[in-house]
């Protein structure tokens, strides 16, 4: 093996004998994930006495100490690209940026380059100790390419690990800005509606029965006149496209969707409907974001201001 392998030894207390051995590794070492740890064993990097210790799910047995070797982070595949970023906060663990609207945050297929994961990965660089033994940054939530606003990411297994913990069980604070066409005709209000794959375009969600359990909440910020709304939105839960698919459900599409709300209103005026013509991007904006530190336990709030772009959608949808 590499002279750069970690090298951990772990002495076994008489109370940790009969205790699985993926479980006690995962609680002596922290900042490995619990698909890491079951990868090293099965890789043969876990051993006792020079023995390989084969499976995850095994007792600990007393005996001599357990080593494991943890070879460094290969590199990841997309290529750094030094970008700007505009960040808000960053330490060891975490990196808290907004993203920009144009922007996709994941390579994949027609846009393998400009992402924000090949942002990052210039930007990072050695800090990077790995997501699965890969060093790259660790994303567990996105925002859609024509969407801006606050995002964080994980720098390392042990903060990847506490942010997922944390969107699985909802406990993050996510709240959005959006225009919408027309008005709500309750001032706030909840849609608690299943979202699913729609079964007649399977590029878009649509509210389906059978679903997977999606809630928004929204609240009207701003009338202009009849013709658009600007709304707060906060997410109980985070399904693709959770925003976009409900707004349209209850009849009023962010101004500027394309995929969900293709058709413009009839009485717009010309600048407006040239204005919302031109756009490049969602009038959809993730304005704060609020979790617990995953490592240092603090409660962490970031805010990110709507463009100034809602503004001029606005004022051009009120006349």
């Amino acid at each position: 093996m590499s002279g750069r392998d970690r090298l951990e030894r772990l002495e076994i207390g008489a109370e940790e004998v009969g205790e699985r051995l993926d479980r006690l590794l995962g609680r002596r070492l922290p900042d490995l994930s619990r698909s890491r740890i079951k990868a090293l064993v099965l890789e043969g990097r876990v051993t006792r006495a020079g023995q390989p210790l084969a499976e995850p799910g095994s007792r600990v047995k007393p005996g001599p100490p357990i080593e494991i070797r943890i070879p460094p982070p290969v590199e990841a595949r997309p290529r750094p690209e030094a970008m700007p970023l505009d960040i808000l906060f960053e330490d060891e663990h975490l990196l808290v940026i907004v993203k920009p609207a144009g922007q996709v945050v994941h390579p994949a297929p027609g846009h393998g380059e400009g992402t924000l994961v090949n942002a990052l990965l210039a930007h990072c660089g050695a800090s990077l100790s790995g997501i699965g033994g890969v060093r790259r940054p660790g994303i567990v939530h996105r925002l859609d390419r024509d969407v801006s606003g606050v995002l964080v990411v994980a720098k390392n297994d042990r903060a990847h690990q506490g942010l997922a913990a944390q969107f699985t069980v909802h406990s993050v604070e996510r709240i959005y800005e959006a225009i919408v066409f027309g008005v709500p005709a309750a001032a706030s209000g909840r849609i608690d509606r299943p979202i699913g794959r729609d079964p007649r375009n399977r590029l878009k969600m649509a509210v389906i029965e059978g679903g997977k359990r999606a809630v928004t909440r929204y609240r009207l910020r701003e009338a202009a006149g009849l013709a658009a709304a600007r709304l707060e939105l906060e997410l109980e839960t985070g399904r693709t496209h959770q925003i976009r698919v409900h707004l349209a459900h209850i009849g009023h599409p962010i101004v500027g969707d394309r995929l969900y709300g293709p058709r413009l209103p009839a009485r717009l005026s010309p600048a407006a409907r040239s204005r919302i013509a031109r756009l490049d991007r969602l009038a959809l904006h993730a304005r704060t974001l609020g979790f617990v530190h995953p490592v240092s336990g603090e409660r962490l709030r970031f805010e990110a201001p709507v463009p100034p772009l809602f503004g001029e959608l606005l004022a051009l949808l009120r006349t």
